[in-house]
């Protein structure tokens, strides 16, 4: 049985894919177990964790898009805005071949949100069906008030998504890049994260740009480039 009403405005990201994730040494082991098998994790439940910008959210969604790839079916949901829904968008969720719940420190301490994961727990347990969920915080840490949801969310396998240090960067902004079909000179890509906001979500917003300011303006992409495409956007926003 699937859900009788699912959020509609909730949908993936198309470049959210193990294919456009840059893996880093200290998350190999997580993308290795994540990648194997097809989709098919070899635990029935998996916490993620890390930072905003570490990657949780973009590993859920390539997770659901590999599942979708296999023929199976996956529902992905934040919970960071509880208050636009009720504790019912988990109701028949078992019937998914895999389940993923982002930000679920955002019901930490909202009794019928613990109480509803609970129970989704339970059913999926029981059903087979994988879950997997992602928080900023270990689930030790999360200030869970409902004993046996702590208990659970301690259960699985829980690993630490790591961010991106500098260097890891500005191979990953390359990297993306050459998927979009550009190259990304060291020193150009060096330029770009030392005057942006460092999260990957934002360089990678201006790399987008960049791509397109070069694709208008016929030009290779350089620093100058860089500095007349930071130019209009510093005068946009005045």
């Amino acid at each position: 049985m699937l859900p009788r009403q699912l959020p509609l405005e909730v949908t993936l990201d198309d470049h959210s894919t193990f294919d456009n994730f840059f893996v880093s040494d200290a998350n190999r082991q997580l993308v290795d177990y994540l990648t194997a098998n097809d989709g098919s994790l070899r635990q029935q439940y998996t916490c993620l964790w890390g930072s905003e910008g570490a990657g949780c959210t973009h590993l859920l969604q390539a997770i659901c898009h590999q599942v979708d790839a296999q023929s199976g079916s996956a529902f992905y949901f934040p919970l960071q805005n509880l208050h636009e829904y009720s504790p019912e968008i988990f109701e028949g969720l078992e019937g998914f071949s895999l389940v993923c719940l982002d930000d679920v420190q955002g019901m930490a301490g909202n009794a019928e949100w613990e109480l509803a994961l609970f129970s989704l727990f339970n059913r999926l347990r029981e059903n087979g069906t994988q879950l997997v969920i992602a928080a900023n915080a270990s689930p030790r840490q999360m200030p869970i008030h409902l004993p046996d949801l702590q208990s659970r969310l301690q259960s699985g396998v829980v690993f630490q998504v790591h961010g991106l240090d500098d260097s890891d960067k500005l191979l990953a902004l390359q990297l993306r890049a050459r998927q979009r079909g550009f190259e990304l000179p060291d020193e150009v890509a060096a330029y770009v994260l030392q005057r942006n906001d460092r999260r990957m979500s934002c360089l990678f917003d201006f790399l987008d740009q960049l791509d397109q300011h070069s694709l208008e303006k016929q030009r290779r992409i350089t620093i100058p480039l860089v500095r007349e495409l930071m130019g209009w956007r510093t005068s946009v926003s005045e």
